[in-house]
């Protein structure tokens, strides 16, 4: 990432990667999109001809409509505002400016119902990995802890297998900011995993690695794997593609609990949110999906 920027600004910006790694424990995903914004903010601020450590609330403002002009997601356009106001609060951090500038508001986000999956889906999912191959139950077993535990799919990649402890019925897990938490290891997704790790993990197991789910050479899988997995076993399931990312098992988890009545509080608990208003979103997501449902669906009436 440092290596993409030359110069001074190129050292600003590594001290800038450096600091969101080490002070603010961003993940490597987050690093690599604000590297990838300040990219695009370096080459409008070369062609406007303008410094981009100047962060006056008006370039930015420009910069954010021109982006929006571009057609990119308001999402997308809110990320860049958000990298920016980071960037000017590090600048003033690191001793670059004296003044922290007042940048204009962000875009406001559009607003869309977060997908989820029946309970149907998600057997016919499992149903299409077990194929009697290794590769198919380690499937299973992501699958199953995906929804089963309501993790995230850095979570998922980061299990060792020293991270279950059987004896006391735990998972431990590591996930934004490098955060543990501890998650119920019971029932079905315990004897999936341990059924996974007898007798199918060690044909994948090449090297005595710690990783719970490896490749098929034996390596660590990351998140992108993950969503492959996902979207083939889904797409064998008939289930269709915009629903196939791991954070939408995350999501159907979060709000199968709240449908069968657990509180918000322990629902806060189990998904490892700072906030209860994190949590609360998937109420208002149950609510909206409900809505939707009696609005259209003709059993509804």
């Amino acid at each position: 990432m440092k290596a993409e920027f030359g110069g001074e600004l190129g050292k600003t910006i590594g001290r800038f990667i450096d600091y969101l790694r080490l002070e603010r424990g961003c993940s490597e995903n987050t690093q690599r999109a604000y590297a990838s914004d300040l990219k695009i903010w370096e080459a409008y601020c070369r062609d406007e001809r303008r410094d981009p450590l100047d962060l006056r609330d008006d370039a930015v403002a420009r910069f954010l409509r021109a982006k929006l002009a571009e057609e990119r997601k308001k999402s997308t356009v809110q990320r860049m505002g958000a990298m920016l106001r980071s960037f000017a609060r590090f600048l003033q951090y690191d001793g670059v400016t004296d003044n922290l500038p007042r940048l204009a508001p962000l875009p406001s986000r559009e607003k869309t119902l977060p997908q989820i999956m029946t309970e149907g889906e998600i057997q016919r999912i499992m149903n299409a990995c077990e194929d009697g191959t290794p590769l198919g139950k380690r499937d299973r077993a992501f699958i199953e802890l995906a929804y089963g535990a309501g993790m995230r799919a850095s979570e998922l990649c980061n299990i060792r297998l020293r991270d279950l402890d059987s004896s006391n019925e735990i998972l431990y897990a590591r996930g934004k900011g490098d955060k543990e938490r501890t998650i119920p290891y019971i029932g079905a997704v315990r004897r999936l995993i341990e059924e996974y790790i007898s007798d199918y993990r060690p044909q994948l197991d090449k090297r005595g690695e710690e990783w719970l789910f490896l490749s098929r050479s034996g390596r660590r899988l990351y998140r992108e794997t993950l969503w492959v997995i996902l979207h083939k076993r889904g797409v064998e399931a008939g289930i269709p593609r915009e629903r196939l990312h791991p954070h939408v098992l995350r999501h159907t988890f979060a709000t199968h609990l709240l449908r069968n009545g657990m509180d918000q509080r322990t629902l806060q608990e189990i998904l490892g949110h700072s906030s209860i208003m994190t949590t609360e979103k998937y109420t208002h997501m149950d609510t909206e999906l409900r809505d939707s449902y009696d609005k259209y669906h003709p059993l509804a009436r």
